[in-house]
Protein backbone atom coordinates (compact mmCIF):
# COMPACT_ATOMS: atom_id res chain seq x y z
CA UNK A 1 0.00 0.00 0.00
CA UNK A 2 1.40 3.79 -0.61
CA UNK A 3 0.99 5.92 2.26
CA UNK A 4 0.70 9.53 0.73
CA UNK A 5 0.97 12.65 2.96
CA UNK A 6 -0.42 15.88 1.65
CA UNK A 7 1.43 19.15 3.10
CA UNK A 8 -0.61 22.06 2.87
CA UNK A 9 -1.20 25.46 5.26
CA UNK A 10 -5.46 24.86 5.54
CA UNK A 11 -7.98 22.00 5.04
CA UNK A 12 -11.61 21.90 5.30
CA UNK A 13 -13.60 23.19 6.38
CA UNK A 14 -11.20 26.44 5.93
CA UNK A 15 -12.72 27.66 3.01
CA UNK A 16 -10.06 28.36 -0.67
CA UNK A 17 -9.34 26.93 -3.82
CA UNK A 18 -7.01 24.96 -2.80
CA UNK A 19 -7.92 23.83 0.61
CA UNK A 20 -10.91 22.48 -1.69
CA UNK A 21 -8.78 20.81 -4.39
CA UNK A 22 -7.12 18.78 -1.74
CA UNK A 23 -10.33 17.59 -0.29
CA UNK A 24 -11.90 16.77 -3.35
CA UNK A 25 -8.39 14.78 -4.79
CA UNK A 26 -7.90 12.98 -1.08
CA UNK A 27 -11.79 11.97 -0.97
CA UNK A 28 -11.43 10.55 -4.50
CA UNK A 29 -7.99 9.24 -3.92
CA UNK A 30 -8.98 7.28 -0.97
CA UNK A 31 -11.57 5.26 -2.68
CA UNK A 32 -8.16 3.06 -4.23
CA UNK A 33 -7.26 0.30 -1.45
CA UNK A 34 -4.16 0.19 -2.41
CA UNK A 35 -3.75 4.02 -1.57
CA UNK A 36 -3.83 5.63 2.13
CA UNK A 37 -4.37 9.09 2.16
CA UNK A 38 -3.31 11.39 5.15
CA UNK A 39 -3.60 14.75 5.64
CA UNK A 40 -1.10 17.63 7.50
CA UNK A 41 -1.88 20.70 7.58
CA UNK A 42 -1.63 24.01 9.95
CA UNK A 43 -4.17 24.04 13.00
CA UNK A 44 -5.81 27.79 13.47
CA UNK A 45 -5.10 27.22 17.22
CA UNK A 46 -2.18 26.58 19.19
CA UNK A 47 -3.15 22.67 20.09
CA UNK A 48 -2.32 19.93 17.62
CA UNK A 49 -5.37 18.18 16.36
CA UNK A 50 -5.61 14.70 15.14
CA UNK A 51 -8.23 13.44 13.66
CA UNK A 52 -10.21 12.01 10.50
CA UNK A 53 -12.83 13.38 8.24
CA UNK A 54 -14.65 11.13 5.94
CA UNK A 55 -12.33 8.36 6.81
CA UNK A 56 -8.96 10.31 6.27
CA UNK A 57 -6.52 11.20 8.57
CA UNK A 58 -6.21 14.56 9.33
CA UNK A 59 -3.25 16.08 11.44
CA UNK A 60 -3.73 19.96 12.10
CA UNK A 61 -0.70 20.88 13.54
CA UNK A 62 -0.55 23.59 16.30
CA UNK A 63 -0.10 27.50 15.16
CA UNK A 64 2.20 29.59 17.02
CA UNK A 65 1.60 32.46 14.95
CA UNK A 66 1.78 34.13 11.28
CA UNK A 67 4.05 35.79 9.28
CA UNK A 68 3.11 37.48 5.89
CA UNK A 69 -0.65 35.59 6.47
CA UNK A 70 1.35 32.08 6.54
CA UNK A 71 0.51 30.13 9.86
CA UNK A 72 3.59 28.74 11.53
CA UNK A 73 3.99 25.65 13.45
CA UNK A 74 7.50 24.15 14.91
CA UNK A 75 5.63 20.99 14.97
CA UNK A 76 5.20 20.31 11.58
CA UNK A 77 8.65 18.96 10.46
CA UNK A 78 7.84 16.81 14.04
CA UNK A 79 4.83 15.20 12.51
CA UNK A 80 6.47 15.41 8.76
CA UNK A 81 8.87 12.93 10.22
CA UNK A 82 5.99 11.23 12.72
CA UNK A 83 3.40 10.43 9.78
CA UNK A 84 6.66 8.81 7.65
CA UNK A 85 4.76 8.68 4.07
CA UNK A 86 6.34 7.08 0.82
CA UNK A 87 5.13 9.80 -1.03
CA UNK A 88 5.16 13.62 0.38
CA UNK A 89 2.98 15.30 -1.36
CA UNK A 90 3.42 19.32 -1.03
CA UNK A 91 1.18 22.11 -2.07
CA UNK A 92 2.98 25.30 -3.29
CA UNK A 93 3.15 28.57 -1.85
CA UNK A 94 3.77 27.10 1.80
CA UNK A 95 7.06 27.97 2.60
CA UNK A 96 6.89 26.05 6.28
CA UNK A 97 5.69 23.43 4.63
CA UNK A 98 8.28 22.90 1.63
CA UNK A 99 10.96 24.23 4.49
CA UNK A 100 10.28 20.98 6.77
CA UNK A 101 10.99 18.85 3.52
CA UNK A 102 14.28 20.00 2.61
CA UNK A 103 14.83 18.63 5.82
CA UNK A 104 12.91 15.57 5.04
CA UNK A 105 14.69 12.27 4.89
CA UNK A 106 16.14 11.84 1.15
CA UNK A 107 14.97 8.67 0.51
CA UNK A 108 11.30 9.99 0.57
CA UNK A 109 9.59 10.80 -2.56
CA UNK A 110 8.92 14.28 -2.78
CA UNK A 111 5.52 15.34 -5.50
CA UNK A 112 4.88 19.60 -5.45
CA UNK A 113 1.98 20.83 -7.16
CA UNK A 114 2.92 24.32 -7.85
CA UNK A 115 -0.54 26.05 -7.27
CA UNK A 116 0.34 29.52 -7.81
CA UNK A 117 3.98 31.84 -7.72
CA UNK A 118 4.16 33.98 -4.87
CA UNK A 119 3.03 37.09 -5.86
CA UNK A 120 1.91 39.38 -3.10
CA UNK A 121 4.72 39.31 -1.04
CA UNK A 122 7.67 40.57 -2.86
CA UNK A 123 9.65 40.46 0.29
CA UNK A 124 9.42 37.00 1.16
CA UNK A 125 9.94 35.81 -1.80
CA UNK A 126 13.12 37.88 -2.30
CA UNK A 127 14.85 35.80 0.84
CA UNK A 128 12.78 32.91 -0.01
CA UNK A 129 13.88 32.23 -3.50
CA UNK A 130 17.41 30.13 -2.89
CA UNK A 131 14.60 27.62 -0.85
CA UNK A 132 11.79 27.58 -3.40
CA UNK A 133 14.57 26.68 -5.78
CA UNK A 134 16.26 23.78 -3.71
CA UNK A 135 12.60 21.99 -3.18
CA UNK A 136 12.11 22.01 -6.81
CA UNK A 137 15.35 20.69 -7.66
CA UNK A 138 14.43 17.93 -5.02
CA UNK A 139 11.12 17.39 -5.89
CA UNK A 140 11.13 13.86 -7.95
CA UNK A 141 7.90 15.99 -10.23
CA UNK A 142 5.97 19.09 -10.51
CA UNK A 143 2.23 19.24 -11.59
CA UNK A 144 1.14 22.20 -13.05
CA UNK A 145 -2.52 22.93 -13.89
CA UNK A 146 -2.52 24.40 -16.93
CA UNK A 147 0.55 24.85 -19.78
CA UNK A 148 0.20 28.58 -20.07
CA UNK A 149 1.10 28.59 -15.83
CA UNK A 150 4.14 26.77 -16.98
CA UNK A 151 5.37 28.95 -19.98
CA UNK A 152 4.98 31.96 -17.99
CA UNK A 153 6.16 30.86 -14.73
CA UNK A 154 9.80 32.13 -14.51
CA UNK A 155 10.52 29.19 -11.26
CA UNK A 156 8.78 26.46 -13.72
CA UNK A 157 11.04 27.16 -16.57
CA UNK A 158 14.41 25.67 -15.42
CA UNK A 159 12.22 22.47 -14.73
CA UNK A 160 9.86 21.92 -17.12
CA UNK A 161 11.80 18.53 -17.83
CA UNK A 162 10.14 16.83 -14.83
CA UNK A 163 6.59 19.36 -14.81
CA UNK A 164 3.15 16.98 -15.45
CA UNK A 165 0.16 19.23 -16.76
CA UNK A 166 -2.83 17.94 -14.82
CA UNK A 167 -5.73 20.08 -14.66
CA UNK A 168 -7.82 20.90 -11.86
CA UNK A 169 -10.82 18.44 -11.19
CA UNK A 170 -14.55 18.76 -9.90
CA UNK A 171 -17.49 16.54 -9.28
CA UNK A 172 -18.89 17.50 -12.07
CA UNK A 173 -22.05 15.28 -11.49
CA UNK A 174 -22.59 17.12 -7.98
CA UNK A 175 -22.97 20.62 -9.93
CA UNK A 176 -25.42 19.28 -12.50
CA UNK A 177 -27.57 18.22 -10.41
CA UNK A 178 -31.11 20.14 -10.21
CA UNK A 179 -33.21 21.32 -7.90
CA UNK A 180 -36.23 22.87 -9.62
CA UNK A 181 -37.90 24.60 -6.37
CA UNK A 182 -34.87 26.02 -5.22
CA UNK A 183 -33.85 27.30 -8.49
CA UNK A 184 -36.99 28.99 -9.01
CA UNK A 185 -36.70 30.54 -5.43
CA UNK A 186 -33.60 32.22 -6.62
CA UNK A 187 -35.22 33.27 -9.62
CA UNK A 188 -38.21 34.76 -8.04
CA UNK A 189 -36.03 36.60 -5.57
CA UNK A 190 -33.88 38.50 -8.01
CA UNK A 191 -34.78 40.09 -10.97
CA UNK A 192 -33.77 38.05 -14.23
CA UNK A 193 -30.91 38.32 -15.63
CA UNK A 194 -28.66 37.38 -13.26
CA UNK A 195 -24.88 37.80 -13.23
CA UNK A 196 -22.80 35.64 -10.73
CA UNK A 197 -19.42 35.30 -8.98
CA UNK A 198 -18.29 32.85 -6.68
CA UNK A 199 -15.24 32.82 -4.72
CA UNK A 200 -13.05 34.85 -1.57
CA UNK A 201 -13.20 38.87 -1.16
CA UNK A 202 -9.60 38.77 -2.13
CA UNK A 203 -7.36 41.52 -3.28
CA UNK A 204 -6.63 39.61 -6.32
CA UNK A 205 -10.26 39.04 -7.30
CA UNK A 206 -11.04 42.18 -9.04
CA UNK A 207 -14.54 42.77 -8.36
CA UNK A 208 -14.56 46.42 -8.12
CA UNK A 209 -14.48 46.55 -11.28
CA UNK A 210 -17.14 44.39 -11.40
CA UNK A 211 -19.23 46.64 -9.38
CA UNK A 212 -18.11 49.42 -11.24
CA UNK A 213 -19.53 47.82 -14.09
CA UNK A 214 -23.05 46.80 -12.72
CA UNK A 215 -23.89 50.52 -13.44
CA UNK A 216 -24.40 50.18 -17.08
CA UNK A 217 -25.47 46.76 -17.17
CA UNK A 218 -28.97 45.83 -17.05
CA UNK A 219 -28.89 42.72 -14.49
CA UNK A 220 -28.79 41.64 -11.55
CA UNK A 221 -25.64 40.62 -10.01
CA UNK A 222 -24.79 38.40 -7.15
CA UNK A 223 -21.91 37.83 -5.35
CA UNK A 224 -21.54 34.19 -3.16
CA UNK A 225 -18.48 34.56 -0.55
CA UNK A 226 -16.96 36.66 2.00
CA UNK A 227 -13.47 37.94 2.55
CA UNK A 228 -11.15 40.42 3.86
CA UNK A 229 -12.41 43.38 1.20
CA UNK A 230 -16.22 43.19 1.62
CA UNK A 231 -16.38 46.29 3.28
CA UNK A 232 -14.91 48.26 0.86
CA UNK A 233 -16.86 46.46 -1.30
CA UNK A 234 -19.99 47.32 0.68
CA UNK A 235 -19.23 50.93 0.81
CA UNK A 236 -18.58 51.17 -3.27
CA UNK A 237 -21.97 49.62 -4.21
CA UNK A 238 -23.41 51.93 -1.10
CA UNK A 239 -21.64 55.30 -2.74
CA UNK A 240 -22.88 54.42 -5.79
CA UNK A 241 -26.23 53.37 -5.17
CA UNK A 242 -26.28 50.04 -6.42
CA UNK A 243 -27.84 48.87 -3.69
CA UNK A 244 -30.92 47.45 -5.91
CA UNK A 245 -28.34 46.02 -8.27
CA UNK A 246 -25.59 44.12 -6.62
CA UNK A 247 -26.34 41.83 -3.75
CA UNK A 248 -23.89 40.39 -0.63
CA UNK A 249 -25.24 36.61 -0.41
CA UNK A 250 -22.33 35.84 2.04
CA UNK A 251 -21.24 32.21 2.33
CA UNK A 252 -23.54 30.08 0.48
CA UNK A 253 -23.83 26.08 1.76
CA UNK A 254 -22.27 23.44 -0.62
CA UNK A 255 -25.42 21.51 -1.31
CA UNK A 256 -26.97 24.95 -2.29
CA UNK A 257 -24.30 26.54 -5.07
CA UNK A 258 -25.23 24.48 -7.62
CA UNK A 259 -28.61 26.13 -7.36
CA UNK A 260 -27.36 29.33 -7.96
CA UNK A 261 -25.26 28.42 -10.74
CA UNK A 262 -28.21 26.92 -12.39
CA UNK A 263 -30.55 30.01 -11.77
CA UNK A 264 -27.96 32.36 -13.40
CA UNK A 265 -27.10 33.61 -16.90
CA UNK A 266 -23.67 34.40 -16.86
CA UNK A 267 -20.70 33.90 -14.99
CA UNK A 268 -17.97 36.77 -14.03
CA UNK A 269 -14.49 35.74 -12.58
CA UNK A 270 -12.75 39.35 -13.29
CA UNK A 271 -9.32 38.78 -11.56
CA UNK A 272 -6.31 40.96 -11.55
CA UNK A 273 -3.25 39.20 -10.58
CA UNK A 274 -1.57 35.98 -11.26
CA UNK A 275 -2.42 34.71 -7.60
CA UNK A 276 -5.70 33.92 -9.77
CA UNK A 277 -3.66 30.84 -11.35
CA UNK A 278 -6.68 28.30 -12.68
CA UNK A 279 -9.63 29.58 -11.08
CA UNK A 280 -11.77 26.38 -10.15
CA UNK A 281 -15.17 28.20 -10.11
CA UNK A 282 -15.26 28.54 -14.19
CA UNK A 283 -15.14 24.85 -14.04
CA UNK A 284 -18.28 24.78 -11.71
CA UNK A 285 -20.08 27.72 -13.65
CA UNK A 286 -19.08 26.07 -17.15
CA UNK A 287 -20.50 22.25 -15.39
CA UNK A 288 -24.48 24.14 -14.94
CA UNK A 289 -24.03 25.33 -18.74
CA UNK A 290 -22.92 29.08 -17.86
CA UNK A 291 -21.30 31.43 -20.10
CA UNK A 292 -18.06 32.34 -19.09
CA UNK A 293 -16.49 36.09 -18.52
CA UNK A 294 -12.59 36.08 -17.30
CA UNK A 295 -9.97 38.19 -17.71
CA UNK A 296 -6.30 37.38 -19.58
CA UNK A 297 -3.73 37.01 -17.06
CA UNK A 298 -1.79 34.55 -18.62
CA UNK A 299 -2.40 32.09 -16.28
CA UNK A 300 -4.86 29.25 -16.29
CA UNK A 301 -7.88 31.28 -16.36
CA UNK A 302 -8.01 31.13 -20.18
CA UNK A 303 -7.29 27.64 -20.53
CA UNK A 304 -10.17 26.79 -18.57
CA UNK A 305 -12.41 29.79 -20.43
CA UNK A 306 -11.11 29.46 -23.97
CA UNK A 307 -12.21 32.75 -25.52
CA UNK A 308 -15.10 32.98 -27.94
CA UNK A 309 -15.52 29.28 -27.01
CA UNK A 310 -17.75 28.88 -24.37
CA UNK A 311 -17.52 32.91 -22.97
CA UNK A 312 -15.36 36.01 -23.40
CA UNK A 313 -12.09 36.90 -22.12
CA UNK A 314 -11.09 40.71 -21.80
CA UNK A 315 -8.59 42.74 -20.18
CA UNK A 316 -7.75 42.55 -16.67
CA UNK A 317 -8.59 45.73 -14.38
CA UNK A 318 -10.99 47.30 -17.16
CA UNK A 319 -14.81 47.59 -16.16
CA UNK A 320 -15.98 49.09 -19.64
CA UNK A 321 -13.96 45.99 -21.10
CA UNK A 322 -16.35 43.97 -18.75
CA UNK A 323 -19.36 46.33 -19.62
CA UNK A 324 -19.10 45.22 -23.39
CA UNK A 325 -18.84 41.30 -22.43
CA UNK A 326 -21.53 41.48 -20.60
CA UNK A 327 -23.86 43.17 -22.93
CA UNK A 328 -22.79 41.18 -25.94
CA UNK A 329 -23.77 38.13 -24.22
CA UNK A 330 -27.15 39.06 -22.60
CA UNK A 331 -28.05 40.51 -26.21
CA UNK A 332 -27.58 37.05 -28.14
CA UNK A 333 -29.27 33.90 -26.86
CA UNK A 334 -28.18 31.65 -29.13
CA UNK A 335 -24.62 32.91 -28.21
CA UNK A 336 -25.28 32.42 -24.60
CA UNK A 337 -26.56 29.02 -25.43
CA UNK A 338 -23.49 27.94 -27.61
CA UNK A 339 -21.35 29.02 -25.14
CA UNK A 340 -22.66 27.48 -22.12
CA UNK A 341 -23.36 23.80 -23.96
CA UNK A 342 -19.72 24.19 -25.15
CA UNK A 343 -18.44 24.73 -21.61
CA UNK A 344 -20.13 22.09 -20.28
CA UNK A 345 -18.89 19.60 -22.85
CA UNK A 346 -15.39 20.75 -22.22
CA UNK A 347 -15.51 20.20 -18.40
CA UNK A 348 -17.46 17.13 -18.85
CA UNK A 349 -14.04 15.64 -21.02
CA UNK A 350 -11.18 17.70 -19.68
CA UNK A 351 -11.56 18.72 -15.59
CA UNK A 352 -13.07 15.45 -13.86
CA UNK A 353 -12.32 15.00 -10.64
CA UNK A 354 -11.77 11.12 -11.78
CA UNK A 355 -9.41 11.90 -14.61
CA UNK A 356 -7.58 14.19 -12.34
CA UNK A 357 -6.91 11.69 -9.87
CA UNK A 358 -6.26 8.61 -12.17
CA UNK A 359 -3.37 10.77 -13.74
CA UNK A 360 -1.81 12.01 -10.40
CA UNK A 361 -1.53 8.53 -9.33
CA UNK A 362 -0.23 7.64 -12.04
CA UNK A 363 2.59 10.26 -11.36
CA UNK A 364 2.60 8.30 -8.09
CA UNK A 365 2.99 5.12 -9.41
CA UNK A 366 5.83 6.53 -11.94
CA UNK A 367 8.55 8.37 -9.36
CA UNK A 368 8.20 5.14 -7.07
CA UNK A 369 9.18 2.79 -10.45
CA UNK A 370 12.04 5.61 -10.76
Amino acid sequence: MIKVLHVYKSYYPVIGGVANHIKVLCSEMAKNKDMNIEILVVNQKMKSVNETYEGIRVVRAGKVFELSSTPISPSLYYWMKKLDPDILHLHFPFPPGELSALLFDRSKKIVLTYHSDIVKQKNLLFFYRPFLRKILEKAKAIIASSPSYLSTSSFLANFKNKVEIIPYGIDVSFFQKRDEEKIKEIKDRFRSPLILFVGMFRYYKGLQFLISAAENVDAIFILVGTGEYEMELRNQVRDNKLENRVFFLGEVKDDDLPNYYQASDIFVLPSTHRSEAFGITQLEAMACGLPVISTELNTGTSFVNVDRRTGLVVPPSDANSLISALNKILSDQTLRRRFGEAGKKRVEQYFSKELMTQKIKGVYQKILKG
